[in-house]
């Protein structure tokens, strides 16, 4: 679950085929060549062709490849916070994942935490996992980084897709507070405690307490209607 780093273009080349290779080349440069010669901003629809390729790389390079794939066209482009958040509101789950992928490398600030904020409030384990990675680990404040936390634990992302995770939970009291709040809700839901919890629990410098299990089932037979 956890996204791996980005290879280099030529780690990534190394893995494709020759046709993909070709395919790759040809995206890489005419992503390079938009960003040298801006489009005329009369015609500010108008899709670049490197955004085609952008939305074709799984196709070409295959799905495990893609998003190494599109991380490297959305640099050559130098993908601005605009294109970005063009691409990311029209694309779909997979072109939506890549560009969370890539805000580390191409924002500067806090500018593109809107793209996170509405992969958090999505269920798709993979938007969440790649939302919670180093651009949300430098930007989001506390209050939201500690939602994205429980967000994982409540849809089963693992947390070692939250980067900085260590560095952040530390000392954190309130996550703690949070966390225990889960727990508790969870048991008495008679639902299972992600394993996970214990762990970042234990971050915050909090000691876990006594495992949280289901309440047993009852016994009692219901009385009979009269």
């Amino acid at each position: 679950m956890t996204p791996p780093p980005a290879p280099s273009r030529k780690e990534l080349e190394e893995q494709l085929g020759d046709t993909a290779r070709a395919w790759l080349g040809d995206a890489l440069t005419e992503a390079a060549e938009a960003a040298a010669s801006p489009p005329d901003a009369s015609s500010p629809y108008a899709a670049h062709t490197w955004e085609l390729r952008f939305a074709a790389a799984g196709r070409h390079c295959g799905h495990k490849h893609a998003d190494a794939a599109r991380i490297l066209i959305l640099g050559e482009a130098r993908a601005g916070l605009d294109t970005l958040t063009r691409l990311y509101q029209q694309g779909s789950a997979a072109e939506r994942r890549a560009v969370l992928l890539a805000l580390p490398v191409l924002v500067h600030g806090p500018h593109a935490l809107p793209l996170v904020d509405d992969a958090l409030r999505t269920n798709d384990t993979r938007l969440v996992a790649a939302a919670v990675g180093p651009y949300a680990a430098s930007h989001l404040d506390p209050h939201a980084w500690r939602h994205a936390v429980l967000k994982c634990l409540f849809t089963g992302v693992p947390v070692d897709a939250v980067a900085g995770l260590g560095r952040r939970a530390a000392g954190d009291g309130e996550l703690a507070r949070m966390l225990a709040d889960f727990a508790a809700e969870r048991g008495a839901a008679g639902r299972d405690v992600p394993a996970d919890l214990s762990r970042v629990l234990t971050l915050t410098g909090d000691r876990p307490g006594p495992a949280v299990t289901p309440p047993a089932p009852s016994t009692e037979q219901p009385e009979e209607e009269s």
